[in-house]
C-alpha cells in the first residue's frame, strides 16, 4: 500500500508526462533571514502556482504563513533540516521537523539536507537513513539536498565530490537527489549516470542575466536531469511566474534558451 501511496504523491510534485520537476525552495528565512521575496509568502506562493511550477519547498511554519486556500493548487514540500548562517557551524545540519508533522501539515513530500564532508557529515548521513526508513513505512516521498561542503572540499562544484554526494542520496534511500550543477552538460550527465534516482539541478545564488541561468537548467535536462530547484533566480525575479513559465518550458516542453524566453517572459 504505501509503494502507491508514494507514487501518487510524487505524481503531485513531478510532472507524472515529462518525468520531470520544477521545484521552488523557499526555506532560506532559517539559513539567511527574512530576504527580497520571502516576506508576502501568500503572494509569492501563488505567483509562482501560476507559472506553473510542480512543487513549493517550505519549511513547517511557513507553510500556514503560505497557504492560500484560493488559485491554482501547488504541490507541497516539507523540509525537515536546518542551520543558520550565524552559527558557528552553517554546515552542520540538524533536524527540525519529522515525516509525522509533515504529514499532518498535508505535504505532498519531505526533503532534508546533508552536507557531505561537513564536520558532522556522520550525524547528517544517519538521520538521511532514519528518515529514508520512514517515508518508506508511510509511503511519503523523499527529496534529498546532497552537497559537497566541508573542510576537505575545494570546490564544491568539480564533479568528482558532487557526483558522490549525489549517489550517497540514492544510496541511503532518497527518491529524489538536489545537488549541484557541474558547470557544463558533459559533467553533470556524469552525476546524472552514477545516482540511478532523479536528478534535480540546484538553483543556487541569483545569476546575472535569465539567459546564464536558463542556460544551465538547459544543459542539466540535457545530461539526463529531472529538472531544477530555483529560488533566488525565481522568487527574486521582477517576475517569478513568468520566470517560472521559461523554466516549465525548458524541463517539461523540451524548448531552447531563447524560445522559451520569447514565448513566456513579458517584456519589461
Amino acid at each position: 500500500m504505501t509503494e502507491i501511496g508514494k507514487r501518487i504523491r510524487i505524481d503531485r510534485i513531478m510532472n507524472r508526462n515529462t518525468g520531470k520537476t520544477v521545484i521552488i525552495p523557499m526555506d532560506h528565512g532559517i539559513t539567511v533571514g527574512p530576504i527580497k521575496g520571502l516576506y508576502d509568502m501568500k503572494t509569492i506562493v501563488n505567483k509562482v502556482a501560476e507559472g506553473g511550477a510542480n512543487a513549493v519547498l517550505l519549511h513547517k511554519g511557513i507553510i500556514r504563513a503560505g497557504y492560500r486556500g484560493y488559485g491554482k493548487d501547488i504541490g507541497l514540500i516539507m523540509h525537515i533540516s536546518a542551520s543558520t548562517a550565524l552559527g558557528p557551524d552553517p554546515n552542520a545540519k540538524v533536524q527540525v521537523a519529522d515525516v509525522a508533522e509533515a504529514i499532518k501539515l498535508g505535504a505532498d513530500a519531505v526533503s532534508i539536507h546533508v552536507n557531505v564532508g561537513s564536520k558532522t557529515e556522520q550525524e547528517q548521513l544517519k538521520l538521511l537513513g532514519k528518515t529514508a526508513k520512514i517515508c518508506e513505512d508511510w509511503g511519503i516521498p523523499l527529496l534529498a539536498m546532497m552537497y559537497p561542503r566541508g573542510d576537505k572540499i575545494k570546490n564544491e562544484y568539480d564533479v568528482e565530490v558532487v557526483k558522490h554526494a549525489a549517489r550517497i542520496g540514492a544510496e541511503l534511500g532518497a527518491d529524489i537527489v538536489k545537488t549541484n550543477y557541474t558547470g557544463s552538460e558533459e559533467t553533470f550527465r556524469e552525476v546524472v549516470k552514477g545516482c540511478l534516482v532523479p536528478v534535480v539541478m540546484a538553483g543556487g545564488p541569483k545569476t546575472n542575466t535569465d539567459e546564464e541561468f536558463c542556460k544551465m537548467v538547459y544543459d542539466s535536462i540535457r545530461a539526463g536531469g529531472a529538472g531544477v530547484a530555483a529560488g533566488r533566480n525565481v522568487f527574486q525575479h521582477e517576475d517569478p511566474t513568468s520566470m517560472v513559465r521559461v523554466l516549465c518550458g525548458i524541463v517539461h516542453e523540451g524548448l531552447d534558451v531563447k524560445t522559451a524566453l520569447e514565448k513566456y517572459m513579458k517584456k519589461q
